[in-house]
C-alpha cells in the first residue's frame, strides 16, 4: 500500500532522526523507428520469437554495423525537446560484457561522447507548482535480447528480437526529492517522446523503462550538495533497474529509501549495488554489484566512425518540431482562458488537447474542457481506451455545449443527452429532437407547475419566510412535475416571487 504522505515529503523521519531521499533516473525510451540501429531488421511487438533478426544482431562473424539515420533524427529531435545541447560530434562505444542475449558480447553505445549533452526540464508537481530537473546527457545505445525461463524447467530460452533495437538513455541529475516527483517527471519525459514522435510511450510493452537510483542523506546534507557540487555529502547510490509503471516507480523508491535509513541507523553501510523491485512482494532485491565505466571496458567502437552534424540539418529538424507541452499549456491558457490545471489536464494528452481545441471554436472553453476532461476522459477509461482510440467525433461535443450555452437543455439534461450520443444514437441536435429532452422555458407553463405545487402545500410555503433555504424542495418538486426539462434559473426567480422570498 502506497504511503501517500512519504510518497510527497522531501523528509523521512528515522529513529535517530530526519533523512532526506535523493534520486537520479535513466529513462531508457525506445526509438521509434521501423528499423533497428545498426541493421535493417524490422522493429515490432508481437512478432514470433527470433522472427526479426539479422546476421548483424545475431553477432555472426564479419558483419558489419550501419547506423541507421532516422535514428539519430529521432534522438537530435528528442534533444531539442527537451532543451537540451546537441553535440555536433559524437562516438559509438563499446561496453563489453557476457549475458546469453547479447550474441557479441559487447554493447554499442556512446560513454564518452554521446549525441546530446545537457538540458533543463520543467515538471509539473501534483499541487500544480513547477519544479526543474537537470538532464545530464541522452545518449543512443542498442537493446539486449530477452531470456525466457518459463518454457523449461531445465532449460532458458533466448529471443533476440529485441537486440539491436534503438533506445535513447535520458539521464537526470539527482534533483529529484520525492517518490511524486519521480513519478511526475517521467510521466513529463514521456509525454514530450510522444508528443515529438520519437517513442510510442507504452510502459507495458516495456518501450519506456526507468532505471532508478536512490539514495538518503542527513537532512540538510543535499543543500549542502547543490551549494558545493561535493557528491560527499550524499549517501551511497543503489540503482532500481528496469521498472516500468508509474506505480512501481513510487513504491520501489519508498521501500528502498526505508530499506537503506534502516541499515544506516543500525550502524551498517550501503553497498552500491543493482537492484530489481518486485511488485508482488512490494520490495527491492539485491540483483548484482554495481558496476562502474572500468569493468565494462569501454573503448570507441572501430566499426563506426565518430558522428559528425551538420548544423544546417540541425535546424531543419528544430524547424519541423511539433508545439511542445509546455508551450501548448502556456497557450490554451492565453488563447481560452483556462485555468493552469485545466490545461495541463488537457496536454497530458496531445490528441486530447487537439480534441478541446476542435470541439472549442466557438464555444465557451470552460465548459467543453470540463466534458471533455470529465465525460469523454470518464467513458474512454471505462472502456480501457487511450484518448487516441476516442471516435465521438469534436463536433458533437462542440454541438452538445452550444445547446447548453442557448438554453435549449440544461445541464443536468446534457447528461442524458451525452448518454444516447455517445450509445450511438446520432448527434446531440438530433438526440435532444428524437427523445423530447428540450428545456422547457415557457414561463407560463412553469408558472402553472408552481402554482399547483404551493397550492398542494401551503404549509410548506407558508414556512419558506422563516427558512428561505426550503425553497430547495418546491425547486425539486417543480423540476420532477416538468420531467426535470424546466430551466432552472426560470423557476428559482418564479418561485422567489410567488413565496415572496
Amino acid at each position: 500500500m502506497t504511503d501517500t504522505k512519504s510518497a510527497t515529503s522531501k523528509t523521512i523521519k528515522g529513529r535517530t532522526g530526519d533523512w532526506e531521499i535523493v534520486m537520479g533516473l535513466e529513462i531508457h525510451a525506445q526509438v521509434a523507428s521501423k528499423a533497428k540501429l545498426f541493421s535493417g531488421a524490422a522493429v515490432g511487438f508481437g512478432a514470433g520469437p527470433n522472427e526479426q533478426v539479422s546476421l548483424v544482431d545475431a553477432g555472426f562473424p564479419g558483419m558489419l554495423p550501419t547506423l541507421n539515420k532516422h535514428c539519430v533524427e529521432q534522438a537530435v529531435k528528442t534533444g531539442l525537446g527537451l532543451r537540451a545541447q546537441i553535440n555536433r560530434r559524437s562516438q559509438f562505444d563499446r561496453k563489453n560484457y557476457f549475458y546469453p542475449d547479447l550474441p557479441t558480447g559487447y554493447q554499442i553505445s556512446q560513454l564518452y561522447y554521446p549525441i546530446v549533452g545537457e538540458g533543463v526540464v520543467e515538471v509539473e508537481a501534483e499541487d500544480g507548482s513547477f519544479f526543474n530537473v537537470g538532464i545530464e546527457r541522452l545518449h543512443l545505445e542498442q537493446d539486449a535480447g530477452k531470456l525466457i525461463h518459463d518454457l523449461s524447467p531445465t532449460e532458458s530460452y533466448v529471443d533476440l528480437n529485441r537486440a539491436g533495437t534503438a533506445l535513447m538513455e535520458i539521464v537526470s541529475r539527482p534533483d529529484l526529492r520525492t517518490p511524486d516527483e519521480a513519478v511526475a517527471y517521467v510521466k513529463k519525459i514521456r509525454t514530450i517522446l510522444i508528443y515529438l514522435g520519437t517513442c510510442d510511450g507504452d510502459m507495458e510493452k516495456g518501450n519506456l523503462r526507468a532505471d532508478v537510483n536512490v539514495s538518503v542523506c542527513r537532512a540538510g546534507n543535499y543543500d549542502k550538495f547543490k551549494e558545493t557540487g561535493d557528491f560527499g555529502y550524499l549517501g551511497t547510490r543503489c540503482e532500481i533497474k528496469n521498472v516500468n509503471s508509474f506505480r512501481f516507480i513510487s513504491q520501489a523508491i519508498q521501500y528502498e529509501a526505508r530499506r537503506q535509513i534502516e541499515i544506516l541507523e543500525d550502524g551498517g553501510s550501503i553497498t552500491q549495488e543493482t537492484r530489481l523491485y518486485d511488485p508482488t512482494a512490494g520490495e527491492t532485491r539485491s540483483m548484482r554489484s554495481k558496476e562502474e565505466a572500468q569493468d565494462y571496458r569501454y573503448f570507441p567502437d572501430p566499426d563506426l566512425l565518430p558522428l559528425d552534424l551538420e548544423e544546417a540539418w540541425i535546424a531543419e529538424i528544430k524547424a519541423s518540431l511539433p508545439e511542445l507541452p509546455d508551450d501548448k499549456r502556456k497557450r490554451l491558457m492565453a488563447d481560452y482562458g483556462l485555468s493552469q490545471y485545466d490545461a495541463i489536464v488537457l496536454i497530458s494528452e496531445q490528441a486530447k488537447a487537439d480534441y478541446f481545441e476542435a470541439a472549442a471554436k466557438g464555444r465557451d472553453a470552460k465548459l467543453v474542457s470540463n466534458w471533455v476532461t470529465n465525460e469523454v476522459s470518464a467513458r474512454l477509461a471505462a472502456e480501457g481506451k487511450d484518448f487516441s482510440e476516442n471516435t465521438l467525433p469534436a463536433a458533437h461535443v462542440a454541438q452538445l455545449v452550444e445547446l447548453i450555452e442557448t438554453n435549449v437543455i440544461s445541464s443536468k439534461i446534457a447528461k442524458e443527452v451525452f448518454d444516447h450520443v455517445w450509445n450511438g444514437e446520432g448527434s446531440p441536435a438530433e438526440v435532444v429532437e428524437k427523445h423530447g429532452l428540450k428545456q422547457v422555458t415557457d414561463t407560463g407553463a412553469i408558472e402553472k407547475a408552481v402554482d399547483e405545487i404551493i397550492a398542494a402545500n401551503p404549509d410548506k410555503a407558508a414556512a419558506v419566510a422563516d427558512k428561505p433555504q426550503a425553497i430547495g424542495w418546491f425547486v425539486g418538486q417543480v423540476m420532477k412535475a416538468t420531467g426535470g426539462k424546466a430551466n432552472p434559473a426560470a423557476v428559482n426567480d418564479i418561485l422567489k416571487a410567488k413565496l415572496g422570498l
